[in-house]
């Protein structure tokens, strides 16, 4: 916060981003470095268990076991391109890992140098006021493979965050993968983010519906890991008044500046594809680009059919794209959503008479998204302790870890469990006095805790 309107500045002309989206972005970020100091002092990421001695059981006596987690070691961190704060050099990542107690090695994003070196110089001022090692934080510029590789190859690194594309985060897989002692990679990648229009809602409030989507589907240029992708919807006259209203919503958006050239390039690339599709038709496109790099919002249509019999039409296109389905009845819904890949987010539009139909596609959605949301919208993922940012591959790596939120810090702790240690050599969190106050459980039982 002390940068103050350098690095807003910086921040903004590095990455093209409204000065009100980068100071929202500096509060989410120190929002989360303040939700993993309560995290720290709480305790309860320890996950402390005693299992006291039994000396007299029969047949066997049982010893006293005491568990709690430790840090992994030296973590590395990959600065995403579309948030040069929030999740880049003191973002979630960053945060979660040095609340473990693992020291943070980034790797900053070469889209935005100046600000990443900002953020990293006050890193390292706070490493140093507080009388921490030097080796708490480091970090590492360079475009292209060679330095994460070099990186996640090295082997003092423990664990790898990385935010970004699925061809960057398979491939660091690999390479953690393939060294001599193999690693955990926490990689959230390609996620479209499906939207569920049920029958009631859609006939109660399709215009409403189709205002909300495209705000959600346009913010930012689309440039956000929750960007809804994809909208399935029973084909029928409701259907149509959502399309329309979409339609004209769209063709109003404003063309926005895309954070890169490479990322501007991909999304043409992806929108023609979809559009020279011939299971495809075009509905609507945003207004004419007036400047470089800008995004042209699209939307499209196709059957359930189509989409079916083509995987091409269910990659990821990384800007304000998105593709509608048109399902003949719900059961042709449901084969979509069994069809899908794993999401960070699923979202239902539905109404009470929607109920039944819901309770039917739930366990579906459960298997294949992280989040799922009702009568909202994707784009906006709050930072708290019941937030799930992950879901199964490709949205993520790893589908029983979440990049955001307090449940973070799990990626990188392991549990170690010491038996019969003498009380002297026991760690303060395993001590019968428990003198932090620290949340336990006491042969499987919540232990009730000393006043701090």
């Amino acid at each position: 916060m002390e940068l103050g309107d350098a690095l807003i500045e910086r921040a903004s002309a590095e990455s093209g981003l409204p000065r009100g989206r980068i100071e929202g972005e500096r509060a989410r970020t120190v929002g989360q470095l303040r939700l993993f100091v309560e995290v720290v002092r709480d305790g309860g990421w320890l996950d402390v268990r005693i299992d006291p001695p039994m000396p007299d059981r029969k047949p066997l006596p049982r010893a006293d076991l005491r568990q709690r987690h430790i840090a992994v070691g030296p973590v590395a961190v990959f600065g995403a391109s579309n948030f040069p704060l929030a999740f880049s050099v003191a973002g979630g990542d960053t945060a979660s890992a040095l609340a473990a107690g693992c020291p943070v090695v980034v790797k900053a994003h070469s889209a935005h140098p100046g600000t990443s070196e900002l953020v990293g110089r006050a890193v390292q001022s706070a490493v140093v006021e507080c009388g921490l090692p030097e080796g708490v934080f480091s970090m590492l510029f360079g475009s292209g493979n060679r330095v994460g590789t070099a990186l996640v190859a090295h082997p003092h690194i423990k664990a790898v965050g990385f935010t970004g594309s699925r061809r960057g985060g398979t491939a660091l897989m690999k390479v953690a993968a393939e060294r001599r002692e193999p690693i955990p990679v926490y990689a959230e990648m390609s996620s479209i983010n499906p939207v569920f229009l049920m029958p009631g809602a859609l006939a109660a409030r399709a215009e409403e519906i189709g205002r909300g989507f495209v705000a959600s589907q346009t913010m930012g240029a689309g440039q956000f890991c929750t960007n809804p992708g994809l909208v399935l919807a029973l084909d029928g006259p409701d259907l149509e008044r959502f399309l329309q209203v979409a339609a004209e919503t769209l063709g109003g958006s404003p063309a926005l500046t895309m954070l890169t050239p490479g990322i501007h390039g991909a999304y043409l690339e992806g929108v023609e594809r979809l559009a020279g599709n011939p299971k495809v038709r075009e509905v609507a496109r945003g207004r004419t680009c007036n400047g470089p790099h800008q995004c042209q919002a699209a939307l499209f249509v196709t059957d359930a059919a189509g989409f079916l019999s083509d995987p091409a039409l269910e990659e990821e296109i990384f800007g304000s794209s998105a593709l509608v389905i048109r399902s003949p009845d719900l059961e042709a819904l449901r084969d979509v959503a069994e069809h899908l890949e794993g999401q960070l987010t699923a979202t239902v539009q539905m109404d009470d008479a929607d109920l039944g139909a819901v309770r039917t596609l739930l366990a579906t959605l459960e298997r294949r998204a992280g989040r799922i949301l009702v009568n909202g919208w994707p784009t906006g993922v709050e930072v708290g302790h019941a937030m799930v940012h992950g879901g199964p591959y490709p949205a993520t790596s790893d589908s029983r870890s979440t990049s955001v939120g307090s449940l973070a810090i799990r990626r990188f702790l392991r549990p170690v469990c010491y038996q019969d240690l003498p009380r002297a050599l026991l760690p303060e969190a395993l001590r019968d006095d428990n003198p932090r106050g620290i949340p336990r459980l006491l042969d499987g039982k919540p232990e009730r805790a000393p006043h701090r």
